[in-house]
């Protein structure tokens, strides 16, 4: 078995990092699609790779295959994500230890969105009630885990009170998570204003950027939808709006992502995550514009 890679270590290595999401196949030739993704992606020497769960907790066994799979098959680190929804303390610590077993040291830990058909989250009975509870629950049972959790630039819906939601983020962090993955943004002053917010709270672990590029506009509104609320700027609105077609749409949300990456990098971010839909195009074009050939070469400069 390949040896497992603590996440410590690749921030240990690799500043910044530049690591691709994945969310589990539903059939099979959206399973074969992704792993040519992936094989594409593999190239560019991703620090580390995770792998969603769907909306309100589905998806939770495909999720458990793809990690498992991608850490037998590939060379990629793997962070497998976790959430509270529908499972029971008796049920987390059993995925932990299957991963355990397996190989699999990383976990991302969220809350997770409410189940479907539900407006508000509501743990079950014998669950967690939030993420900082699962990362204690995580760091006292699997000491040995390396455990992200999430960040939210622009705000997380259900908490107005802007101060307190980075009480409840340095809370998970003292409960021992090692670093902070953000939901997608587009406007970069929105992370710089929450990493000095962070760093006033004393909150000092890494802090990692997540990038998403719009495809299409059909993306685009489903993204606001899913991504709870994300601000779309009304330049990026008023670019999408000049576009004639598709493919100008998707090439105005790969030049503005790369904007925005270039400044992250000039602006010493530990890290960018980017969400890749399961497609390989938008993040292999991003990273010809900004001039890198992998994660590696960069890493290296």
């Amino acid at each position: 078995m390949r040896q497992a890679v603590h996440i410590r270590d690749v921030f240990s290595k690799c500043n910044p990092t530049l690591s691709f999401e994945y969310f589990p196949p539903k059939t099979k030739i959206a399973s074969e699609q992704l792993f040519e993704t992936i094989k594409d992606l593999s190239s560019l020497s991703p620090s580390f790779v995770s792998v969603t769960y769907g909306a309100g907790g589905t998806t939770r066994e495909l999720t458990h295959d793809l990690v498992s799979k991608l850490s037998k098959e590939t060379d990629n680190t793997v962070v497998a994500h976790l959430t509270c929804v529908g499972a029971t303390k008796d049920q987390i610590k059993k995925i932990l230890e299957n991963y355990r077993a397996a190989g699999i040291c990383n976990v991302m830990a969220l809350r997770g969105d409410p189940a479907l058909g539900s407006r508000v989250f509501e743990p079950v009975h014998g669950g967690f009630k939030n993420a900082g509870e699962l990362v204690a629950f995580i760091k006292k049972n699997f000491p040995e885990m390396g455990v992200g959790v999430a960040g939210f630039p622009e705000g997380h819906p259900e908490c107005p009170n802007r101060m307190k939601e980075l009480d409840f983020l340095k809370a998970k962090v003292d409960q021992g998570a090692d670093y902070i993955c953000t939901q997608l943004f587009f406007s970069n002053p929105d992370f710089y204003d929450f990493r000095e917010r962070c760093l006033r709270l004393k909150i000092d672990v890494p802090i990692i950027a997540g990038l998403m590029p719009i495809s299409s506009i059909s993306g685009m509104e489903r993204m606001a939808e899913l991504a709870l609320g994300a601000r779309i700027p009304a330049k990026l609105l008023k670019s999408i709006d000049r576009a004639e077609s598709s493919d100008k749409v998707s090439a105005v949300g790969i030049h503005w992502a790369t904007e925005q990456a270039r400044d992250l990098l000039d602006q010493d971010v530990r890290g960018i995550h980017f969400y890749t839909l399961n497609r390989s195009l938008a993040t292999r074009k991003i990273y010809e514009n900004l001039g890198i050939s992998s994660g590696a070469s960069l890493q290296s400069n």
